[in-house]
């Protein structure tokens, strides 16, 4: 009797979550844990830019075009770290992206005459919403995926735990760069274990993975660290002449003269004075000794390897900003209206970084998180970077003020808040009544008369 009882609900649970499957609103599975936990085979990091030579070079990038992109990425690591100006124009790119606000969209409110359910898709923002505000690293994880700006990809980790509610995200990991492998068609793989060194296929559900789309078809190729590997090379060997340079010809020559009636051990004090004069800059001679000082660099001289050094910078510029006034400021020779156009990174530039990550963030997470708790009925939300303040805002005002009395336009109240850097008021909160002219303005105080609102007292 038992057992055909329970073969009876085992036949009835299973025929409901056919009809779920069926329907298309049984949700996903993914797969539990971490699978990318950091070891200690992590640390274990080769540096290629130490001694880095033309045939090195080629070496990493030729080993990345097969496959393994370990080595490019533990190079784009170093290049970033050694070279200041490289990290300065890379961060800056990257901050024109990361150092705006975020917000998740509804679905309903991005395209108002969807087909789709607006009542599910505002549920399924509000769920998106509560899961993201609960994870501690999402900025972090956020900061990692826009290093794909310079090495074309980058992958993070979705953490999953099962409950009663089914399955939750608990937090979001980046993905080591040295993890990453590309198979032979150009996938991506990713190294789980360490007896799988060539890694294996994403799971479904479990990976953001970011990519630029500079070069399509290889994720080891197209990223701006790769464009700039060249500039980074030459720009270092000229340093290093550079610095040859200075230690034998850059400092003044010392020269003394003796008089052939000098000893030898008159001779050898004379050199220790000579040699004490370059690093206390003091010495003392005899009246009879003859002391030069004869500089080796004439005024006016142009340096090549000063020259060498500001033309890779401005080439790095050029790769990552799409302009030099803003990083060549001591040389450059354009007036300050020209400055002024090129004071942030171009918004061409920044306007498709925010596009892709997007699109990213909504594929890979908003979109997985929907689906997990709605299945496919839901539309997911979308992922949206607030607008940056305007410098002038008493100009953006009269503008928004003309776009909407005087041109009709349907602005967001939400938007132009935002931009202003107004919050919004909450339900009961004094409000300041303002001052507005005209008919409208007359209308409108009388219909704010009766709310009760406070002052600014």
């Amino acid at each position: 009797m038992g057992g055909s009882v329970r073969g009876y609900v085992e036949r009835f649970v299973g025929a409901v979550r056919g009809r779920r499957r069926a329907s298309g609103h049984a949700p996903p599975r993914p797969h539990r844990g971490w699978l990318t936990r950091p070891r200690e085979w992590d640390q274990w990091t080769a540096r290629p830019a130490d001694g880095l030579t033309p045939q090195r070079l080629a070496s990493v990038l030729r080993a990345a075009e097969e496959g393994d992109l370990a080595e490019q990425m533990a190079l784009f690591e170093q290049m970033e770290e050694k070279d200041p100006h490289l990290h300065s124009v890379a961060s800056t790119r990257r901050l024109a992206v990361t150092g705006l606000g975020w917000r998740i969209v509804s679905a309903g409110e991005v395209d108002p005459e969807g087909t789709f359910d607006r009542g599910l898709a505002d549920e399924a923002a509000d769920y998106c919403r509560a899961v993201v505000a609960r994870l501690e690293r999402f900025d972090e994880t956020l900061s990692h995926l826009a290093l794909a700006i310079g090495r074309n990809v980058a992958v993070a980790e979705l953490i999953w735990e099962f409950g009663r509610d089914g399955a939750q995200l608990a937090a979001i990991e980046p993905v080591p760069f040295g993890r990453l492998r590309v198979g032979r068609l150009g996938e991506l793989r990713i190294v789980m274990r360490p007896e799988a060194s060539e890694g294996e296929p994403p799971r479904p559900w479990k990976f953001v993975i970011h990519r630029v789309n500079a070069a399509s078809g290889h994720a080891g190729r197209g990223g701006l660290l790769r464009a700039s590997a060249l500039a980074y090379l030459g720009k270092q060997f000229a340093i290093k002449d550079w610095l040859v340079f200075a230690e034998v010809f850059g400092m003044p020559l010392r020269i003394a003269r003796y008089e052939p009636s000098a000893t030898a051990e008159e001779k050898r004090e004379l050199l220790e004075m000579l040699t004490r004069l370059g690093s206390d800059a003091a010495g003392v001679f005899s009246k009879a000794v003859e002391l030069e000082i004869r500089q080796t660099r004439v005024p006016g001289d142009v340096n090549p390897y000063e020259s060498m050094c500001h033309f890779f910078n401005r080439e790095l510029s050029k790769a990552w900003l799409g302009q030099t006034l803003t990083t060549d400021t001591a040389r450059a020779l354009a007036n300050l209206g020209a400055a002024e156009v090129h004071d942030q990174v171009r918004r061409d530039l920044r306007d498709d970084d925010l596009r892709q990550e997007a699109r990213t963030i909504r594929r890979d997470l908003l979109g997985v998180l929907t689906r997990v708790r709605f299945g496919e009925r839901a539309e997911a939300p979308y992922f949206r970077r607030l607008p940056e303040r305007p410098r002038d805002l008493a100009a953006f005002a009269r503008t928004l003020a003309i776009a909407v009395n005087e041109l009709g336009a349907r602005v967001p109240a939400d938007w132009a808040q935002t931009v202003l850097g107004i919050p919004r008021a909450r339900i009961g909160e004094a409000t300041l009544p303002g001052v507005r002219t005209g008919e409208e303005g007359d209308r409108t105080a009388e219909r704010a008369a009766p709310s009760g609102g406070g002052g600014a007292g």
